[in-house]
């Protein structure tokens, strides 16, 4: 085995380095709870009535919420069924349990331009349960200004009304997986009383909400 490149010091040098790095990485959760804030107060984007397809036949994009308010869509890359997308069956191979999503008013999706003959027997292989969705014949890709490629895009329905709020891709995808960072993408946020959230946001303390995932309420807790 090769030597370590790094030094060797004693516990007390070892902790001034590590307090040095806090002070740094302290600064960048406040920096990422202020682009948080921000990005709860972006505009939205009124999306069109589309229709994709799901496992009991065509869906209105609005139902897709499952009666949610909020709702997180992966778009799932797929251009060979032969060999469907390394790096995106990584991403949605992160999926928690959705509870703790539902108890937040979100609902979590797959969707991709793939058939759901291919895209099904595919998700049962790989032992995913979340819900996916066929964009086959729709123009959802077009109005959301998609390529083809992964992305993450955020709704916000309001009665029968959807809005796009955030859309990331690229390397913004990477940092996500946990259900903090998915509610930080949202546009009510983790809903707890330290954020800063615009007005009328729903919010309660921290941890007063937090279940084990077999716990919640059963309308927080749709499969």
């Amino acid at each position: 085995m090769e030597p370590s490149p790094r030094r060797v010091v004693p516990a007390t040098e070892w902790e001034q380095a590590r307090q040095e790095l806090l002070v740094r990485e302290k600064e960048l959760t406040r920096a990422a709870d202020a682009l948080a804030a921000a990005r709860r107060r972006m505009p939205v984007q009124r999306m069109s009535d589309h229709v994709l397809q799901g496992v009991d036949g065509p869906v209105r994009l609005v139902d897709v919420f499952e009666g949610r308010r909020q709702l997180v869509a992966y778009t799932f890359m797929w251009h060979d069924p032969e060999r469907p997308c390394e790096g995106c069956s990584m991403f949605v191979d992160q999926f928690g349990h959705p509870a703790h999503l539902h108890a937040r008013d979100v609902t979590r999706v797959v969707i991709s331009s793939g058939p759901l003959a291919e895209t099904l027997p595919y998700r049962e292989r790989m032992g995913w349960t979340v819900p996916w969705y066929s964009t086959a014949g729709s123009d959802l890709y077009a109005d959301l200004g998609h390529d083809g490629g992964f992305a993450l895009d955020v709704f916000l329905r309001d009665g029968e009304d959807v809005y796009r709020t955030y859309t990331v891709d690229g390397r913004g995808v990477e940092k996500l997986g946990s259900v903090w960072s998915f509610l930080d993408l949202t546009p009510f946020g983790r809903q707890e009383t330290w954020e800063d959230s615009p007005e009328g946001t729903p919010q309660s303390d921290p941890y007063v909400w937090w279940r084990r995932h077999d716990e919640y309420e059963p309308a927080g807790a749709r499969p």
